[in-house]
Formats: structure tokens, C-alpha cells, sequence
């Protein structure tokens, strides 16, 4: 069954254009917010912590949109899974690539938040800045999983491949891999626990958040080049912001309350892109009672 349903992806990304192949997306993500219950209250839940200011109807618009973008993003992907290199450049442009530029061939991290075009942004920067380092976290489908491993890596074959790590691995192959010039895409806002992580505010509720960014940057003497993906038009749009100034700092905390900070001001800019699907605040201080995903 898992493999028709590649084979139906497959078949869809040969035929459809790109318009069309987003807009069937869409009205995917349109069906699954009705389909997806749980994954809905998720969703809302996210958006009541974070937009506690909008009203109920300005949220379930939001969380609306957010389906309709999840599924463009998942039928886009396949661009980036089959498609060529033209396909890919055509699919999601570039912007911003002289804040690169300037920090090519020394140390550098990618800071990419959870938007949704992710992926596809993490594919055209590989085929552009090949070979790159990134981490990954398993797919339970085992036929998705390998596409995205192939995804990220197709571009950065040769004499230096791109190099993905699980994260079971741990970061020292990461280190290993900045300190040798490959620039680090990396994802940090996602709540993995406890470990190694610390409470800092998103949109004002603690959440726990890894501090590997401030650390990261200092072990490795990498500069950080913020890199957002965007959905806009037809196709996505990879921004590349100016490196930060004064980072990291000997406080991780404050560096990582600027990171979550970024990332919030990016969210206000697309809120439906940003990914609410993820339980951002699963693991609470403690003492805290209950639990914020209950109905």
C-alpha cells in the first residue's frame, strides 16, 4: 500500500504541471484539515497559545490556510525528489545569496525554522552550495524516508558528497563536517525533550528549546546566515538574511532567546506557513500540571 501510494506521487508529479500540482495540494490539505482531527487540535492549540490576542475565527482561518499549505508543500516535494535541477530552480527561487557569498568556504550555520517549504528549500540550496551537512530525524515510513535522504543528498554526489546524520548520531559528525567548510542546514525549533535543551518564551509561553545553535557557533567558529523558505506564487522563495552580529555570545540563553525571537518575527510575517502541527510545547517546566494538548 506504501508503495502505491509512491507510485501515485510519482505519477502525479510526471504529469502536472507545477501550478496544478500545488493547487491539487491544496485542496488536499484542505480535505485532510477535516480528516485529521487530531493533528487539527494540535494545530489550534498552537495558534490559542501563541495568538492568544486573535479571535477564534481569525485562528481557524489561519489553521485552514495552514492545511491548504502543508499539502502544496507535500505534493512539491516531489520536485525535489524527482525532478531535475532545472525543475528545482524553477520551483523555488533564490534571494539574499550575497549574505552567503560573503561567509563561502568558512565555517557557516544555516538557522531554517520549521516553515514549509523546507524541504524544498533545503534541496536547492544543496544543489547550489553542494556539498552541505544537515540532520535528520527518521520517517516511520520507510519508502518516505528514503526519498528524503535522497532528496537531500542527489545534488552533492562526487569527489565531496553532502553528508546527512541522524540524530541518534550525535553532533560531533555535524562539527566535523562545519569545520571542514560545509555549511550546516540546520532545524532547531522543535521541542525534543528536555535534554540538552533550555525554557526560553516562544511567543511568550516556555517552551523547551535546544541551545545547539549558540553552541554550535561557538565550537565551531561559524558565522549564522539565517535561511527561511517561503511559499509565493506558484512556486517558493529561499531568503538568505544578513550573518549575525555578536554571535554567539557567552550568555547561550540570550542567544537562544534571539533565535527564538527570529523566528517568531518570521512567523508574524506567514503565520499559516509555519509548521503547527508539531506539539512546540509538549515538554513544560516543571510543576507545571497538565497537559496543553489535552482536549
Amino acid at each position: 500500500m506504501r508503495r502505491l501510494g509512491i507510485l501515485l506521487l510519482r505519477l502525479l508529479h510526471a504529469v502536472l504541471p507545477l501550478p496544478a500540482l500545488g493547487a491539487f495540494g491544496a485542496g488536499l490539505g484542505s480535505l485532510l484539515y477535516y480528516l485529521a482531527a487530531e493533528r487539527r487540535h494540535i494545530a489550534e492549540t498552537n495558534l490559542r497559545l501563541c495568538f492568544p490576542e486573535w479571535s477564534e475565527a481569525e485562528r481557524d482561518s489561519v489553521a485552514r490556510a495552514h492545511f491548504r499549505a502543508l499539502g502544496r508543500a507535500f505534493l512539491q516535494d516531489t520536485v525535489s525528489w524527482w525532478g531535475s535541477r532545472g525543475q528545482v530552480e524553477r520551483l523555488t527561487r533564490l534571494e539574499g545569496v550575497e549574505h552567503h557569498l560573503a561567509h563561502a568556504g568558512k565555517p557557516v550555520i544555516w538557522l531554517a525554522p520549521h516553515f514549509v517549504g523546507l524541504n524544498v528549500g533545503g534541496v536547492r540550496v544543496s544543489a547550489d552550495f553542494s556539498p552541505v551537512v544537515s540532520l535528520y530525524a527518521r520517517i516511520k515510513n520507510p519508502h518516505l524516508d528514503r526519498l528524503m535522504l535522497h532528496a537531500r543528498t542527489r545534488f552533492g554526489q562526487g569527489e565531496r558528497p553532502s553528508e546527512m546524520y541522524s540524530r541518534r548520531d550525535g553532533i560531533k559528525p555535524v562539527i566535523r563536517a562545519i569545520r571542514k567548510g560545509l555549511p550546516f542546514y540546520y532545524l532547531p525549533d522543535m521541542d525534543f525533550g528536555p535534554k540538552d535543551a533550555i525554557f526560553v518564551p516562544f511567543f511568550g509561553v516556555p517552551a523547551a528549546t535546544v541551545t545547539g545553535l549558540s553552541r554550535l557557533a561557538r565550537a565551531t567558529g561559524a558565522v549564522v546566515v539565517p535561511c527561511v523558505t517561503r511559499q509565493e506564487g506558484a512556486g517558493c522563495v529561499t531568503r538568505f538574511y544578513p550573518a549575525w552580529e555578536d554571535f554567539p555570545t557567552r550568555d547561550v540563553e540570550a542567544d537562544t532567546r534571539r533565535m527564538n525571537a527570529f523566528i517568531e518575527d518570521r512567523v508574524r510575517e506567514m503565520p499559516e506557513q509555519y509548521f503547527w502541527l508539531h506539539r512546540r510545547f509538549k515538554t513544560q517546566p516543571s510543576g507545571v500540571k497538565g497537559q496543553l494538548y489535552e482536549d
